[in-house]
């Protein structure tokens, strides 16, 4: 029995570990995918983009509120509605929308020329490939910051 109940405990931690080592990425762990496919990130993403095109996985919380809530997907959410501008600023180096999205991230005034720098090197290879998309354009950000 004791065995049992460490085993159990073990498991759970490591469980716990991993989902926080994990970065959340909206278009994987929430909306209509996440609650079919909650164990295939990728079959949750696809799902979602066959959907609507990832809207309800960044807009809807219905069906992930507990682990799609927060900073990351706000962000998420202003990146999804805001796309074209967001991109747009980020060629730039600047701009309201760029910078709402950085203080919705909380990234402090002090950091936020060199995070736009690197956003922009990663973005623009993205640009470049025509690749870029409003989750590829999320996880740079959040890969940078």
């Amino acid at each position: 029995m004791k065995l049992k109940t460490i085993a159990v405990l073990a498991t759970t931690l490591l469980a716990t570990n991993v989902m926080a080592e994990e970065k959340l990425n909206p278009w994987k762990h929430c909306g209509i995918g996440a609650a079919i496919f909650d164990d295939n990130g990728t079959a949750a993403a696809i799902s979602n983009i066959i959907w609507d095109f990832g809207t309800t996985a960044v807009t809807s919380q219905a069906s992930s509120e507990d682990s799609c809530a927060g900073a990351p997907v706000k962000a998420a959410m202003f990146i999804q509605d805001n796309f074209d501008k967001v991109l747009e600023e980020t060629s730039q180096g600047s701009g309201e929308h760029l910078n709402a999205m950085l203080s919705i991230l909380d990234v402090e005034a002090g950091l936020q020329a060199s995070s736009i720098e690197q956003i922009r090197a990663e973005v623009g290879t993205q640009v470049a490939s025509n690749s870029a998309t409003p989750e590829s354009y999320y996880n740079a950000v959040m890969s940078i910051i």
